[in-house]
């Protein structure tokens, strides 16, 4: 069924209650942006689908969402698990895309065993890692390369060439090189935001290099993230994928943060090397599944 305003509290909720019980979050950001504020009317195109399960009494027990380009997400209310409400939301999903691809966040118990009953296998394996912020080695201050000057973000001024460097970057990736004005417009709207989190890397010319979008959660502010760093390719193996990453690093440590994460995909062998040099070690793991 569309989404709506009607479902989306219940979803929210369900997801939180979830979220609880199992120390990781059942949706990614990019649901969780995808879920409407407001019933649509009419619903644009790329509004989300939702397979909902409910009880008698109308308490939402289950939900699953698929995004447009078929990437999904389900989650069980913790209460009712181990009945089948997995199994039967699953199969509803690839029933109506077979071409999900189906993120299970955590490698939780029991995920394996359903994608498998689905005759779904996994594609894709992201890796969380973290590192204390007192760890080693030490935090430093970088200097940029010679040649090059690091600002942050303005709107205004670098959107343009921040989304150029974003799809160039990664052209290879299924989300975040489809990143639209949109989709920035929309992260930039988020309570999170902080431009001077958000670092550019420029080269004398003035042409953007490499950049480092820092991120800390109002709601826990002793954590920080490495969002997103992206690096031109016509600038790979110059060191710029480091220094700007060390930059970020730096810039969050600054702002008070204890611990510092970030998501990698997991046969990414060069971000892996450079990020362990850094000091991360492996803390949770997400995995896709598909047919």
């Amino acid at each position: 069924m569309p989404i709506n305003a009607d479902t989306v509290s219940a979803i929210r909720a369900l997801a939180d209650r979830a979220a609880g019980a199992d120390s990781v979050a059942p949706f990614s950001e990019a649901t969780r942006l995808a879920l409407p504020d407001a019933e649509p009317d009419p619903a644009p195109a790329g509004t989300p689908i939702a397979h909902l399960t409910f009880d008698p009494t109308e308490q939402l027990l289950a939900a699953g969402i698929v995004l447009q380009d078929g990437s999904a997400e389900l989650v069980v209310d913790p209460e009712h698990r181990r009945k089948g409400l997995g199994t039967e939301l699953l199969a509803r999903i690839l029933d109506q895309r077979p071409d999900a691809h189906v993120w299970a966040h955590g490698d939780l118990p029991g995920s394996e065993a359903l994608a498998t009953g689905a005759g779904i296998r996994r594609i894709r394996t992201l890796l969380k890692l973290a590192r204390p912020v007192d760890a080693s080695p030490e935090i430093t201050d970088p200097q940029p390369p010679q040649g090059f000057a690091l600002t942050t973000f303005d709107m205004e001024r670098d959107a343009g060439d921040w989304l150029a460097l974003n799809k160039t970057a990664f052209d290879y990736h299924p989300e975040q090189g489809r990143m639209t004005m949109a989709d920035l417009e929309q992260r930039v709207a988020e309570p999170w935001f902080d431009p001077s989190g958000l670092l550019l890397l420029r080269d004398r010319d003035g042409r953007l290099a490499a950049s480092h979008w820092t991120k800390i959660d109002p709601a826990d502010p002793d954590e920080g993230e490495v969002y997103v760093v992206a690096v031109d390719p016509a600038y790979q193996g110059h060191g710029l994928g480091r220094f700007i990453t060390a930059a970020g690093l730096n810039h969050l440590q600054d702002r008070g943060v204890h611990r510092i994460t970030l998501y990698v995909e997991g046969d990414n062998d060069a971000a892996l090397a450079t990020y362990r040099g850094l000091g991360f070690t492996p803390a949770a793991v997400d995995g896709q599944y598909a047919r």
